[in-house]
């Protein structure tokens, strides 16, 4: 089963994908995917399908998975080899850092270039969906608990804003309108191994990441459980988890300008999603 939202911005509706492929508008359950819905419905893999009515997805924008996060939440450097690429030690605590909610756009939509802007840059990431509230869990399988499921997401970064005008946090390079792309869908946490996912990215078809989550320094409940004991993490939030290694700042490759198209992958289970760069004046 995965939970999608499609349709226009501001106005996508819920829809649900069995196992075959048919998708069955949640409207009669819910008005969104959102972290109301999340809560009451926490074994997603339970969600009872009959009665719903069927809807066509093809040729219909997909939005982001989940309605706007109250929060979302990065991890730095959270893979070896990307650590190693930034010539960076691994890190002994996961490096955390913010990013606005209203970065969050469907996984297709166009991804704005801000003006002047230099050294934009791709990180294909596993994203994390809280389901239940966590606040000061005492085992990584209380926290694995709260998560609801797990997207696909792109951790759109300047770099220059990120080291040079954000002092020792990153956030103002992260923050931008459509930094962050999500979906195509959330697949619930019952149907994920999150330690074994290949994630992969391209620009231009030319490859730049091919890596797996096995390369993961904190995984997902484990970081659940350690945020969990410096604030309350609630239904809907997002935490993007870190990239693997083959990003623009490594110098292997050069920075997005407008034109460019990314593309990421998280294979069969997370599906892919495809952004063009687009200057912020306008298309390319």
């Amino acid at each position: 089963m995965r939970l999608m939202r499609i349709g226009p911005a501001g106005a996508e509706i819920p829809v649900v994908l069995d196992d075959e492929g048919r998708a069955y508008d949640l409207r009669p359950v819910t008005r969104d995917i959102d972290g109301d819905f999340l809560e009451s419905w926490a074994e997603l893999g339970e969600l009872d399908l009959t009665g719903l009515p069927q809807v066509t997805v093809e040729g219909r924008r997909i939005g982001a998975p989940i309605a706007r996060p109250g929060a979302v939440i990065g991890v730095g450097l959270n893979y070896a080899a990307h650590a190693a690429e930034s010539g960076l030690p691994v890190p002994e605590r996961p490096i955390i850092f913010f990013k606005h909610p209203n970065t969050v756009v469907g996984p297709d939509d166009d991804v704005v270039i801000p003006p002047g802007a230099q050294r934009v840059d791709w990180e294909v990431e596993l994203g994390v969906v809280i389901g239940r509230r966590a606040s000061y869990l005492e085992s990584d399988a209380d926290a694995a608990a709260c998560i609801a499921g797990f997207v696909l997401s792109n951790d759109v970064s300047e770099r220059e804003y990120q080291l040079e005008h954000s002092g020792p946090q990153w956030s103002l390079g992260k923050s931008c309108p459509t930094f962050n792309p999500v979906g195509p869908w959330l697949v619930p946490a019952t149907d994920v191994d999150p330690g074994n996912i290949r994630l992969a990215s391209w620009v231009n078809d030319e490859t730049r990441q091919d890596s797996s989550t096995a390369d993961m320094v904190f995984g997902p409940a484990e970081l659940v459980r350690r945020l969990s004991q410096y604030m309350v993490l609630e239904p809907g939030d997002l935490i993007t988890t870190g990239t693997p290694e083959g990003v623009a700042l490594s110098g292997r490759f050069p920075y997005l300008k407008a034109g460019d198209v990314m593309r990421m992958s998280g294979g069969e289970l997370l599906g892919e999603q495809r952004q063009r760069l687009v200057d912020a004046a306008g298309p390319a």
